[in-house]
């Protein structure tokens, strides 16, 4: 049995132009959606073995603050570059190579990929994957290379501003 979490980053900060796309931090109400959602995957009863994130800064940011709720350290988390606005097809090799060891994966990543991936993980559909939001779904696969061709199952979807989000 394997459980992906696919998370957005959180909200980040548009506060200076200059800034690279790849180099934009959260904002102040990104640092609080974070760790809430952290805790509602927790109150869940879901543990995270592996966290994985884009490089950039926000998404990166968003896993650190995950990673500190379920007391991971954040040297823990595996940046892969090829998650920093990555195409579902970019999800799905990155997926099939994750370690066996790890049942229950965090990866972090942007939109407009992000969505796209999700629509195609369940019969669940979104228009958008929102800041912060959490899709979680799992797999009867023994491995995670046979992760797609497994059948899978919607767990669940929450986001900040959702009416579950605490």
């Amino acid at each position: 049995m394997r459980t992906l979490l696919v998370i957005r980053h959180a909200k980040s900060s548009w506060d200076s132009i200059n800034t690279p796309d790849i180099e934009r931090p959260l904002n102040d109400r990104g640092k609080r959606d974070a760790p809430a959602m952290a805790k509602k995957v927790l109150k869940a009863g879901i543990g995270i073995d592996r966290f994985v994130s884009s490089p950039a800064r926000r998404a990166r940011h968003t896993a650190e603050l995950f990673a500190r709720e379920f007391k991971v350290k954040e040297s823990d988390i595996v940046i892969l570059n090829e998650l920093y606005h990555a195409q579902p097809a970019a999800f799905h090799q990155v997926i099939s190579g994750l370690d066996d060891e790890d049942r229950t994966v965090a990866i972090f990543s942007h939109n407009p990929g992000i969505t796209t991936f999700v629509n195609s993980l369940s019969s669940v559909r979104l228009d958008n994957m929102p800041t912060c939001a959490v899709f979680a779904v799992k797999s009867d696969s023994p491995k995670w290379s046979e992760f797609f061709h497994a059948t899978r199952e919607f767990l669940f979807f929450d986001y900040p501003k959702s009416a579950t989000a605490d």
